[in-house]
Formats: C-alpha cells, sequence, structure tokens
C-alpha cells in the first residue's frame, strides 16, 4: 500500500495514512487520464462562434458584370468568399463539443489522478482543518505552515464548509472543494491537492 503522511494544520507530521492498493496501486493509466481532460474541457467551450457563408452575408443579389466581353474574371455575386466582405468558407458555427466517458471510466481517471499527485509528492492530507469564523489570515498562515502559500492549491473537504471557503477566496491561486465534487481535471491542475483525511476516507 502507498502510504501517505498526515499533518496538522502547523505543518507537523502526526500521522500516516494508507491509500487502498486496488484503487490507487493500478497503474497510471494515462490514455485514461487523457481522455478525461479532454472531456472535461470540451465541455467547459460554449461552441458560440459563427461565421456567415457566401448565403448569409448581405447584398451579392446582382451579378456584377455581364458574363462575357469585359475581360475580367467571371463573377455572380460581390459576397462571393473570393471577395473583401465576401462569406466564409467552412467556417465555425455554433455547436455541442461536449461528449462523456462512463461513470466507472471517471472514477478510474480520478484515482490515477490521485494518485500521480501522491507519487510526485504534491498530495498533502491534513487531519484537522477546523476554522470557528472565517478568516483569512488564518487560513494563510496553514498554507505558509505547509509550504504551499503561493502556489496553486485545491483543497478538498469531506463536505461544503462556507466558513473554509470564505477564508480561502481571497488567497491568490487557491481553490476549495467538496469531494463529492472532485474529479480529475481538478486534481491535476494545481500544483498541490490539500485533502482532508476525511475527505480522503470518503474518496476511498
Amino acid at each position: 500500500m502507498m502510504e501517505i503522511p498526515v499533518y496538522s494544520k502547523q505543518g507537523e507530521k502526526i500521522d500516516c495514512v494508507q491509500l487502498d492498493k486496488k484503487k490507487f496501486g493500478t497503474p497510471i493509466r494515462t490514455t485514461l487520464l487523457r481522455d478525461a481532460i479532454i472531456m472535461y474541457e470540451a465541455n467547459k467551450r460554449q461552441g458560440n462562434a459563427s461565421t456567415k457563408t457566401k448565403a448569409e452575408v448581405a447584398g451579392g443579389g446582382k451579378k456584377p458584370w455581364v458574363q462575357k466581353h469585359t475581360g475580367r474574371a467571371r463573377a455572380g455575386s460581390i459576397r462571393s468568399p473570393l471577395w473583401k466582405g465576401g462569406g466564409i468558407v467552412f467556417g465555425p458555427k455554433p455547436r455541442d463539443y461536449s461528449f462523456t466517458i462512463t461513470k466507472k471510466a471517471k472514477k478510474s481517471a480520478l484515482y490515477s489522478a490521485i494518485a500521480v499527485r501522491a507519487r510526485d509528492n504534491e498530495l498533502i492530507v491534513v487531519d484537522d482543518f477546523k476554522l470557528v469564523v472565517p478568516k483569512t489570515k488564518e487560513m494563510a498562515t496553514t498554507l505558509k505552515a505547509l509550504g504551499i502559500y503561493g502556489t496553486s492549491c485545491l483543497i478538498v473537504i469531506p463536505q461544503a464548509n462556507e466558513v473554509i471557503w470564505k477564508s480561502a477566496r481571497n488567497i491568490p491561486y487557491v481553490k476549495v472543494m467538496t469531494s463529492s465534487a472532485l474529479n480529475a481535471y481538478e486534481v491535476l491542475k494545481p500544483k498541490k491537492i490539500l485533502i482532508m483525511r476525511d475527505a480522503l476516507d470518503k474518496i476511498q
């Protein structure tokens, strides 16, 4: 089993936690991770880009000049794609870029992403992260004690906690997310993952 140290809010190592070998001990599925990342990024695309074809551009109803005996090239419309102000050939149209992979594949990708972070020592487990009132200064002090202040960081909590969210929202590069909403894309995006012990137990 993969063993990960557990730290206190003060940055002291107090315990160790073991990751489930069946979920996190398997070889890293890089192809599945790639597919998952592409899916999450594709689902974020709006697909609103749109251009007008020759038929949609205003004007161009009259033939510019007669077909023959002018010495110029044949032309049927001033809105031809060859002309300035003409239509666009094969331009983008509003479309849906989203697609999905199976639930089993999403879970497997999440486990692989967490295993990658644990292998690279970028996964930090904290035993207790309770705050009585929203306090940005206290949150910053904790991040400094853990050596991750100033770098992009994802804080994973077991359930929604407004106090933690308010304490972290004004700190640059820090995002808070519940364990139930976690996915491979969010795990691989920041440089460090700060996860509460209870949240890790829920994922396992």
